[in-house]
């Protein structure tokens, strides 16, 4: 588990710096376009600002650059409808004639008329303000931030080049709208360095702030929602306006923004949110204008909470909860299938609380923690496969060939608890030994040459392994002519009546071996090869069952007196049972697990080698006559 861990903090570590390096803030982008298109809705404030725009048509009958006195015409047209502020977007730093005395005449009278101008910086030159209106408050820069890719996502309200500060012209706009009600800027009451516009407070955007990476915070900057759409506002036309076609209800109480809506002067912006989700699209200057002045009103008269971000802290710790996430989908999941629905179902989840929170005005990434969670979900994944591979590798190569399929399946199902440390966990098990060895061998060895000798050897070996693999029983090693056969391992026994089976279980292998060295004689003897005896021994009792050998090879099996004294029941005194094709002998603890399955002799209480206390031993002679026991039976542990 650790490991897995550690992938997980290393894929968090690479996201984060796949993040402070830019390489994300394309994907953070569009993800936080398609949100803004999710959250724009209905502007319920877009009736507080009305367009007045010059179209094609306008500007084929009254000319271009509109005349100054055609705009004083319009602006007293205007002005006597009452509206409470007029923003003209039409720069009049030099005249339009004719008319420059009548503009300028309108100017000075309407007080509620703001007009642009461009500011200077960067060894740029600016657009000054008409002459008569430079150094009132009056006058405003129209001035946008394009981020990359040319898309406008943010409102300018002041400007600093560190000797001159300007105000935005759509934060003059909104000012001048809620003079009437008692409403200004001013400091935060919690945060002096922050400003408050009526009931709430703008916060500007850091240069690191949600979806951005180093991005020109210069002066006072806020998000655009864009609510409502691209154009949620009403157009009206300047030709209706000069005629007289347009109701005073339209305009008065309003915001008037004042501007060209032609395509041929160019004055455009692409904005993230368009009349189909997914789309972007360009609207006139007025229109962008229009939506920061009208975002503005909603926050300070409705009280309208602007989006905010999580704290750069926290923005980690989200990232973090997912890449810990995908993670853990990734150390339970192995199948491709579930593995692909894991990860579709991750990343939509990541979209999916992104949207929900930022339905309540809130950012969080999308692209750190949708990279997270797939990137840690794919490495521990991989690992935790190739550690599954050796894994299986080595049980398989320990216990392939000398289990049956079902406990090898059984054994690579219950692998966690079965192994440590990329090998068999020690553990002390109550499990029967059974130990086999042939009467007789030296001189059978003696009557046929090596080559020979090998392949009736294999003969015996093969048949006999197939025996103990139909009684569930676990071939340990062959030494030579002997086979030692565990039953109760690898997998162990925690009730009696499985120790009880698995001391069956090796009785009925032994007696089927006898059956089967019996068939087997009668072939060797058609073939004129030799015929054969065996002895067995068998004893339950406890033992410890592990992995022997290097990491680079390694062996199962059991140690323990359990195995010495089943290996020594095999040999004791080879003049009992002699005639007997196959002798077995057990001890009593394995007796004891037998019932009254089988004809039993009394051999009687006998010392064994290596043993200081004696050990009552038995002679299995077959089945008992009054039980009726099922042959070959395979036992799946």
């Amino acid at each position: 588990m650790a490991q897995w861990l550690l992938v997980v903090q290393l894929a968090f570590a690479a996201v984060l710096g796949l993040r402070m390096l830019g390489a994300l803030e394309w994907i953070e982008l569009a993800g936080y376009d398609q949100m803004l298109r999710m959250a724009a809705g209905r502007s319920q404030g877009a009736e507080r600002v009305v367009l007045v725009g010059a179209s094609e048509e306008d500007l084929n009958r009254w000319g271009w650059p509109l005349s100054d006195e055609l705009l004083g015409d319009a602006l007293d047209r205007l002005a006597a409808m009452g509206p409470r502020m007029v923003l003209v977007d039409l720069y009049r730093d030099l005249p339009r004639p004719p008319g420059a005395e009548r503009l300028d005449s309108a100017l000075q009278r309407l007080e509620s008329v703001i007009v642009v101008h461009k500011f200077a910086e960067g060894g740029k030159s600016g657009i000054p303000a008409p002459a008569v209106l430079r150094g009132t408050d009056r006058t405003g820069f129209a001035d946008t931030m394009a981020d990359p890719g040319g898309l406008v996502r943010r409102g300018l309200l002041f400007l600093d080049d560190g000797q001159t500060s300007a105000v935005g012209i759509t934060l003059r706009a909104a000012l001048e709208y809620l003079r009437p009600d008692g409403i200004a800027m001013e400091p935060d009451p919690q945060d002096p360095a922050l400003l408050r516009l009526g009931r709430t407070t703008l916060r500007p955007i850091e240069p690191d702030d949600g979806p951005y990476v180093g991005a020109d915070a210069r002066g006072y900057q806020i998000l655009l929602d864009f609510k409502g759409g691209p154009r949620p506002f009403r157009m009206l036309s300047l030709s209706d306006l000069l005629d007289g076609k347009i109701p005073d209800e339209l305009v008065a109480n309003k915001a008037i923004l004042l501007g060209v809506a032609a395509d041929s002067v160019k004055d455009f912006f692409y904005v993230p949110i368009g009349d189909r989700f997914g789309s972007e699209q360009a609207i006139y200057g007025i229109e962008l204008h229009a939506h920061l002045v009208g975002q503005l009103l909603r926050h300070a008269i409705d009280g309208e909470v602007p989006l905010g971000f999580l704290a750069p802290d926290l923005q980690r710790l989200w990232t973090w909860i997912w890449c810990m996430a995908g993670g853990f989908a990734g150390s339970r999941i192995r199948s491709p299938v579930w593995f692909a629905a894991a990860a579709a179902t991750g990343l939509a989840a990541v979209a999916g609380a992104a949207a929900s929170v930022f339905l309540v005005k809130l950012w969080v990434p999308v692209a750190a923690p949708g990279i997270g969670w797939f990137l840690s979900a794919v490495l521990v994944t991989s690992l935790l496969s190739q550690q599954e591979r050796r894994q299986r590798q080595l049980l398989m190569g320990m216990f392939s060939s000398s289990v049956s399929p079902a406990i090898a399946d059984a054994l690579w199902e219950q692998r966690d608890s079965f192994m440590e440390g990329g090998r068999p966990r020690p553990q002390t098990v109550i499990a029967t030994v059974l130990f086999t060895d042939l009467k007789g061998f030296t001189s059978v060895s003696e009557g046929l040459d090596p080559a020979r000798l090998l392949e009736w050897l294999n003969d015996y070996m093969n048949v006999m392994a197939t025996v103990v693999d139909g009684h569930g029983g676990v071939i340990d090693k062959f030494i030579g002519d002997s086979i030692m056969a565990l039953f109760g391992v690898p997998l162990a026994r925690d009730r009696e009546a499985e120790r009880a089976q698995d001391a069956v279980n090796a009785v009925e292998c032994a007696l089927a071996m006898r059956r089967t060295l019996e068939e087997l004689n009668a072939t060797w003897s058609q073939a004129g090869m030799p015929t054969i005896g065996m002895r067995v021994g068998i004893f339950t009792g406890s033992l410890v069952a592990g992995s022997l050998g290097s990491a680079r090879r390694q062996n199962y099996t059991v140690i323990g007196d359990t195995v010495n004294t089943a290996s020594r029941l095999e040999s004791f005194d080879k003049s009992i049972g002699a005639e007997q094709i196959c002798r077995i002998l057990v001890g009593e603890p394995t007796l004891a697990l037998l019932g009254n399955r089988y004809d039993v002799e009394s051999v009687g209480e006998v010392g064994l080698k290596g043993k200081a206390q004696p050990v009552k031993v038995f002679m299995i002679r077959g089945a008992s006559p009054n039980v009726s026991i099922p042959e070959g039976r395979e036992e799946e542990k």
